[in-house]
Order: structure tokens, then sequence, then C-alpha cells
């Protein structure tokens, strides 16, 4: 195989927001090489629809203060309240920044940032919804990743795009650098760098129905999780409520910010039920529950699995100016209207809110204590670090993504001086090399594609919205007995080029240690909290589970480590919505 040496003083793998808002800082103080699966405007954080949470207090009175109790009161008590903190109080530069930067929001009738309601953001402390969601119509995840690309290009950032990486470097304590396959040409990158920010987003590709992109597998994280380097809180993943029936396309929370209501088969509004003072604008966790047990019960349309948000009580104008690609989503998929017909919508896989740990400068630990890996940072999705605990609020997302991608960017660039530069062994090159020729030359009669549905089945089946102890251990007899079928795959691409079926084993290998991790993660978990849901424990237990779990690969096992949760301000409580 050709090979390439780079050298670049800090390697962002990822160009969603994350990836770009690092770059864009470090590139103050020295080279920067982004490197992407696919080109970088392509990158998933443009799926981002409904806004970004900002107390700004354009519309009604805010406050930074409420915003950090609603996102405590939404994590179910499991963020750290220090992270969360320093988010909702960076908040409000963050958005005026963007504004600066060229992003196109949308405006009140005096030229303001315009805002809107979202699931779980209250004011004066959880008294009545709020509008703090700043907003580009329904497109707003697109509008930021176009303003960061135009920024990043503009100084001088270096963009690898349609790179798959293969490893991430890792000797003595120190990130070395990165391997990664440049998929039109067949050559194999060495990037050796000061620092190394991870910023890959999440893998909701694990499951069966899922809002993630394709690209969403999350092989970064397993690299990691394989060198040693522990994974945080992987039994809380997201469903989130308003997916397309049978697509998971999503149907953004905006929809129900603007008025958008739930009802079941029997035509009534029922999130009235479950919180009495947000009703449909209770957190994702909660309205996802309520609409399975309507399911459950019998109340699902027509007697399926799926119930209706309906906006045909939203003026046509609202819906075209607010939510066009909500719209447009309808049309082309559904052959509906949604200004005369109702939606049908199920929980779809959306958000990790556990992943790579870190403080608040996006430094991963190394354990559970203060122990950092020189040099590696990782930021967004795919890092915990951690502002979401079990469940994130939504349009929290998009705000996380930036401003702890500026924290990593800023603390590399704070602390450059004292990185020592990378150097990557080439006894990990040839190991890299092995792999691929070990995948291209397998002839067994294992089908990728037929190992990778059965995955998400399983995942689907046992590790979603309801789990119990029985299903879990299903679960992970079932990821055991695919990762060994595994071994039987039979590629039919041999070269190196565009070669589709090599770059998806990479991605399924990877994909087996994830998906171990939440379901052993989840077992060991006997409660429930936020977007975890034990059956068989449906009770949140404080004393004994107010911490984060932390995982561990130890040769073939997983082993389990915790952490307090850091409290400052508001001690747990119930959650009354």
């Amino acid at each position: 195989m050709e090979e390439k040496r780079h050298y670049f003083d800090v390697v962002v793998i990822g160009s969603g927001l994350a990836g770009l808002r690092a770059s864009i800082e470090a590139v103050k103080v020295g080279s920067v090489a982004v490197l992407t699966k696919l080109y970088p405007t392509r990158s998933h954080s443009t799926a981002a629809q409904g806004g970004i949470g900002a107390a700004l207090g354009n519309e009604e009175p805010d406050d930074p203060a409420w915003h950090t109790f609603d996102t405590v009161k939404g994590s179910d008590y499991l963020g750290d309240q220090d992270a969360i903190e320093l988010m909702c109080y960076e908040a409000i530069p963050t958005v005026i920044e963007l504004e600066h930067m060229g992003v196109p929001f949308s405006r009140t009738p005096e030229g303001k940032i315009a805002q809107r309601r979202f699931g779980g953001h209250t004011k004066h402390f959880g008294a009545e919804p709020v509008r703090r969601a700043c907003y580009s119509a329904d497109r707003t995840g697109h509008a930021v990743l176009f303003a960061l690309f135009e920024q990043a290009n503009r100084l001088g950032v270096r963009f690898f795009e349609e790179c798959q990486v293969l490893d991430i470097v890792i000797e003595d304590n120190k990130v070395q650098g990165i391997i990664a396959l440049e998929l039109k040409s067949g050559i194999l990158h060495i990037f050796e760098a000061k620092a190394v920010v991870v910023a890959v987003g999440g893998f909701g590709r694990l499951f069966k129905v899922t809002s993630n992109a394709l690209a969403s597998t999350g092989e970064c994280l397993s690299m990691l999780f394989e060198q040693g380097v522990p994974l945080e809180d992987m039994e809380f993943f997201q469903f989130h409520p308003t997916g397309i029936y049978g697509l998971g396309i999503l149907i953004t929370e905006g929809a129900r910010g603007e008025g958008g209501i739930l009802i079941n088969g029997l035509g009534e509004r029922f999130m009235e039920k479950y919180a009495p003072t947000l009703k449909d604008l209770a957190p994702r966790d909660v309205v996802a529950r309520a609409m399975l047990q309507e399911i459950r019960e019998g109340r699902g349309i027509n007697g399926k699995d799926y119930v209706y948000l309906d906006l045909r009580h939203i003026p046509r104008e609202i819906i075209e100016k607010r939510l066009p690609e909500i719209s447009s989503f309808c049309k082309i998929y559904l052959g509906i209207d949604p200004a005369e017909a109702p939606i049908p919508v199920a929980p779809t896989a959306h958000y990790a809110m556990g992943g790579i740990p870190t403080d608040i400068h996006g430094r991963v630990r190394a354990d559970i204590g203060e122990t950092f890996i020189e040099g590696l940072y990782s930021a967004g999705e795919c890092a915990c670090v951690s502002v979401h605990g079990a469940n994130r609020l939504g349009c929290n997302s998009l705000l996380d993504t930036l401003v702890f991608g500026r924290q990593a960017g800023k603390h590399i660039v704070q602390n450059f001086k004292d990185l020592t530069k990378g150097s990557v062994p080439r006894a990990r090159i040839e190991r890299v090399k092995d792999m691929i020729k070990d995948f291209i030359n397998r002839k067994g009669k294992e089908r990728l594609s037929n190992l990778r549905e059965e995955l998400q089945e399983v995942m689907t089946t046992y590790c979603s919205v309801f789990r119990d102890e029985e299903g879990l251990k299903r679960a992970i007899e079932s990821i055991r007995d695919l990762r060994e079928r595994f071994k039987y795959i039979s590629l039919r691409d041999s070269s190196l080029i565009f070669n589709q079926e090599l770059l998806n084993a990479f991605e399924l290998y990877h994909m087996f240690n994830l998906a171990e991790v939440i379901a052993q993660s989840a077992l060991m978990r006997t409660e429930s909290r936020g977007a975890h849901y034990r059956v068989d424990f449906p009770s949140r237990d404080d004393e004994a589970w107010l911490k984060h779990t932390f995982a561990f690969k130890r040769g073939e096992e997983i082993v389990f480590k915790y952490r307090p949760v850091m409290i400052t301000k508001f001690t747990p409580q119930e959650r009354k919505f």
C-alpha cells in the first residue's frame, strides 16, 4: 500500500459543528487538519433542525440560571452541574458569536434573533414553557455548519475529505497521531500531531430505525476503547419521540414548539396525562415513553404502533415559514401536507448521552479520576462531559458541540507550548495494513449486510426505550454470537479504492464493541433514570446510582468503575412536568 506522512500541529477527526469550532480556535496557534468520512458540508450536524438553546430573552424574559436548572432536571440529575452551568452561561455569547460569523438566524419583527419553545425548557425554574431556542427556520444545523465551514476555510484549516480513520494511535498515555485510508486513492495517510480532537458525532446506526446518517457508526470510540480508554454512561441513549413512522426521519421538536400536539387513536391529546404542565413539550424521555405506553395499551392509530403529530391547527403560513423542511419531508416521504393531515410518528434512535469521558476543557480521561491522555481531546455527541446526563434536552446538542468544541480548541491554544510532537510507530501502521489484508482475504459464508441488520434488530428489540434483565442478557449473548460469525465474512471487492465493503467491515467490527458496552452498562444499572428505563426496576435510585458508569475493556471482558455526579446547586428531586 502506498503511504503518505503528514505533520500538523492539530488533527481534528470530524467536520461537524464540534470539529469545525475546535479547528477555528486551534488554527490561531498552529496548522490544523480536519479528517472526515464525507465531504465536510455533508456532516450529520446539518440534520439538526430545531434550534440552539440560549437564554437571550429576545421574546420573553429568560435567565441562564433557569436554563441551567432545566438542563439538570432534564438530565434526571445525572448531568455534572459545573459543566452544565458553564454551557448554559456560555450559550449567550456563543449565539452572538455565530451571528457575527454570518449565521442567518430567523428574526423577530424588531430584527432580533427569533426564539421558540422547546421540550423541557422553562422559566422561573419549571413554572411554564419559555421561548429559548434560537433557530434558522428548521434548518439550524445546516445554517451554522455552512457558516463555520466558510470561517475554517478562510482561516487556513486544511480538509482531508472522504478519509476513513482506521487507528487513533496512543502510546505511553500520549496521542501520537492518526492512520486513515483515503477512499478515492486507496492511499494510507499517517498524520502525526501534537493534539488530536475526536469529534465524530454519534452512533445511532446501531439501531434499526434511527434519525442518524449512514456514517454515524461510532468506530472511533471503539478504537479508543480497545486501547484502554473508558467509555462513560453508554447505557443512556435517547429515542426522539417524533420520527416519521417506519423511516426514523426526524420531525423536529420545533414542530411542537410552534404548537403541534400528539394525539392517539382515540383522537385524544394524551400528553396532558403524563406531563400536566409542559404537555407535549416535556423532555424527550418522558414523551417517548408516553407514546409507547399509549401504543402498548392499544391506543395507537388504528391499533398500530404509532401516534399522530397534529399540526393542522397551525396556520399554513407559519408552517411554510418556520417549518419548511418538515413540510417538504412529509410531502416527499408520506405524500401528505402537514397543514391538512396529521403526521404518523414513533420514537426513533436519536442521540447518545454517553461517550468518550472528558472534562470541561475537552481533555480525555484515562480513568475515573483526573488523569488525562496527553494531547487527546473530544467534543460533541461522541464525548461525555457530562452535560446531558441521562437525557438531553432539545436544542442543547448544538449548544454542546459549539461550547465544548471551542473549549477544546481554547485549551490547545493555551497549552500549545507544553504539547509534544507525536510519532506514529511503524508497528501500528503494519497492524492496520494486516487488518485490511485480513478483511479482504476472508472467504467465509457470512454477509456483512445480514450481520449488521441482525445487530440492529437485537439492539432495537432489547436495548431501546424499555429494557429488562432477561432482554439485556439475550442482547449480550446475541452480540457475542454475531461477533463470532463476523470471523467468517467474505468481501467480494479486493481493491482499496472506494471499497465500501471494506469500510462496512471496519464499521461493523467496531459496532460490536459499542453494542456490548451499551447492553452491559444497561444491565449493570438496576434503576430507571432518564432515557434508561428498566421495566424490572422502574424507580430512580439516587442512593445506589447517582453516579456515572465508566466501562473499560480488559482483555475480552468489560470492567466497570463509577464516578460521582458533580452536584453544585440543585439536589435531586422528583421530576414533575
